[in-house]
């Protein structure tokens, strides 16, 4: 079965939850240690990436990651540059929300052949940067103006665009750091609208936040920066639990 069919028939009984580890802020012997605690709980997979990378640490602790837990392992590539053979999938990202011709098909075109040489499940996805208050990482390194937070319409439209144009996925996101997470609106809007898995990310501070956006149709629930500030294994089962109380 590939990652993808598990994400969609983890979908048709709950909401799923996964860890967003940064590789750029830690080592490999710290990489292994927070994607264990996160596997043992209550996570449904881990997501790895930045949206920039100031160190070397990329392949190096991608390899430890995968080889120490049994979850799925899923590149989120801030850049392109992040294809490797350690992981299950990857999210082949097109910002659909941007303008930008690079992050629209550009990146993807210079990744593809590497997925191709590694054997790498890509899945292609939708993702849409939603306004968060504040000028985030992805924003900035995207070079993309985010989706107004209140105009739920445009959202939509972007995310029937999607479905129409044969992506498996739609990532919402407020950016790492944001201020405020996508709203709970926006989320039922476009549930109401597509039948694609919906993930979401950024900006997700507690786990009654958390609950309230998969009860609104989020699909998965991405955690990131506040595991960052506080990796309490309290914490990430206090996620898990809230998530996963959604069924579907």
């Amino acid at each position: 079965m590939t990652v993808y069919e598990k994400l969609v028939n983890l979908t048709q009984q709950r909401a799923g939850y996964l860890c967003l580890i940064d590789p750029d802020k830690i080592n490999a012997e710290q990489a292994v240690t927070m994607a264990k605690m996160c596997e043992d709980n209550g996570a449904d997979g881990l997501l790895v990436g930045s949206s920039i990378m100031l160190t070397n640490n990329f392949e190096k602790n991608l390899q430890a990651i995968q080889g120490s837990v049994k979850i799925p392992v899923i590149i989120f590539p801030g850049i392109f540059n992040f294809v490797s053979p350690y992981a299950d999938a990857i999210l082949l990202l097109s910002v659909v929300s941007s303008r930008n011709p690079q992050m629209l098909i550009g990146e993807q075109v210079r990744a593809a052949p590497l997925i191709r040489e590694y054997g790498l499940e890509a899945i292609g996805t939708a993702y849409m940067l939603i306004e968060s208050g504040q000028n985030t990482s992805v924003n900035f390194m995207s070079g993309s103006f985010p989706i107004p937070r209140n105009k739920n319409d445009i959202a939509v439209a972007h995310a029937l665009a999607s479905q129409y144009l044969g992506m498996k996925i739609l990532y919402l996101d407020a950016g790492s750091g944001a201020s405020l997470s996508v709203s709970s609106d926006m989320i039922r809007e476009i549930k109401q609208n597509v039948t694609l898995p919906l993930i979401l990310g950024g900006g997700i501070k507690t786990p009654e936040e958390a609950q309230e956006k998969a009860l609104a149709g989020a699909d998965f629930i991405v955690t990131g920066n506040i595991l960052e500030e506080k990796m309490d294994p309290a914490l990430i089962k206090a996620f898990a639990n809230a998530i996963h109380q959604i069924t579907r």
